[in-house]
């Protein structure tokens, strides 16, 4: 009896270790598989989970072009914010992997026995400062890059023309920085569903043996 007790903490610390890297894994398995998506071409375009609508202010300019005939360069507009999103989550993953580096076995333990999008809110209480000031000025800078600022003064100063329209001048910087991040919290809560939930999306042994702990809870 004493020999096992004089075992026992050596126990519980291996399934510390354990658990501790199956959901470092796990969250490397979203980033590497979800958020590699949203880096491409169309990433966000395409994609309807994570597509960037207008805000409601620029609704009424987009509907405002579409009446005088000018639906493509709406058309346009949209696709340029989407665009400046895809290219700044490319400065994402040295983030994530901090954080994930950062875990302790305390938050680890309590991802696993959360609720399915635990290791998620875990990153995004975590990163989305960073994540802000990182992304912020590559999409104020995308904006250029892509073209976006172009077609955005045309088209607000196009819409502004429109006789009797209220005036706008949106902040698409701050907008599009918030849009990109949500939909990056949303492709890594798919994958985390989907190691929780799916037992073929469990890779690894280590995937296996500690997710089964939260099988089990």
């Amino acid at each position: 009896m004493q020999q096992i007790a004089n075992q026992l903490p050596g126990v519980l610390e291996q399934v510390n270790v354990d658990i501790a890297g199956g959901l470092k894994e796990a969250l490397n398995n979203g980033i590497n598989k979800q958020v590699t998506k949203l880096t491409a071409v169309d990433g966000f375009y395409k994609n309807e989970m994570v597509k960037i609508l207008l805000p409601e202010e620029l609704q009424k300019v987009d509907a405002g072009l579409r009446k005088i005939g000018l639906g493509k360069l709406a058309d346009d507009g949209l696709r340029a914010i989407n665009r400046t999103a895809e290219d700044a989550v490319k400065q994402a993953t040295p983030i994530f992997v901090d954080a994930i580096k950062g875990m302790t076995f305390t938050d680890a333990k309590n991802i696993l026995m959360g609720n399915e999008s635990a290791a998620t809110t875990y990153l995004q209480s975590s990163t989305s400062t960073a994540l802000y000031a990182k992304f912020n000025p590559v999409i104020k800078n995308s904006f250029a890059k892509v073209g976006a600022d172009k077609v955005w003064a045309n088209i607000i100063t196009k819409y502004n023309a429109i006789p009797l329209v209220k005036k706008v001048n949106p902040d698409l910087t701050d907008y599009t920085t918030n849009k990109a991040m949500e939909g990056v919290f949303k492709m890594i809560s798919v994958e985390e569903k989907n190691i929780r939930t799916d037992l073929n999306s469990r890779t690894s042994d280590l995937l296996k043996k500690v997710f089964a702990l939260q099988d089990n809870k």
